[in-house]
């Protein structure tokens, strides 16, 4: 398995994977009319866009393994000087391998360098108790808790988790000789 840069080629299935994940583990928290509906052409739009026009300063990587995209994660800077981790899914049945674990590591480490000083914060449906477990032991700090409404008609209970800037350190490279 590798860490690569996605490219706009790439926005398909990063939307039918990122469309997987959500009816897999959304499944009890949106409404079913929501997950059953649209969903993947919502996603195609939403990943054409991002990965066509990008936003300055923001990241898409990939985790692919024989040339099939098993997890992503996105990064963007925001206007609060904060850096938003938007995304973050493995493929459902690839989870529990380590994919999260390596994407979230090489995330964070990019963002130390390409946004030092910036604090990298997310946000997760607090009934999604697999995710905001895998935050917390992965050193993410609960720094807030708030209501999330979603374009489609509904609320939901989120927490905010920071990692901040001045405890994440930055991935040093082997010294060349």
């Amino acid at each position: 398995m590798e860490i690569t840069t996605a490219a706009a080629t790439d926005a398909y299935a990063v939307a039918e994977l990122h469309t997987a994940s959500w009816r897999r583990a959304y499944a009890t928290l949106f409404p079913a009319q929501y997950l059953d509906g649209p969903l993947l052409a919502e996603r195609q739009q939403v990943w054409r866009a991002r990965l066509a026009d990008p936003v300055p300063g923001a990241a898409l990587f990939l985790a692919v393994e024989t040339n099939v995209v098993l997890g992503f994660i996105y990064l963007e800077p925001q206007p609060d000087g904060r850096v938003l981790l938007d995304n973050l899914h493995a493929r459902p049945g690839d989870t529990g391998r380590g994919l999260g674990s390596r994407l979230l590591e090489h995330a964070l480490a990019w963002s130390s360098t390409a946004h030092p000083g910036k604090d990298v914060y997310l946000e997760v449906l607090q009934g999604n108790a697999r995710a905001v477990a895998f935050y917390e032991r992965h050193g993410g700090r609960r720094t807030a808790s708030r209501i999330c409404r979603f374009n489609q008609g509904f609320e939901l209970p989120e927490f905010e988790y920071t990692w901040p800037a001045t405890v994440r350190a930055p991935t040093r490279s082997p010294a060349r000789r």
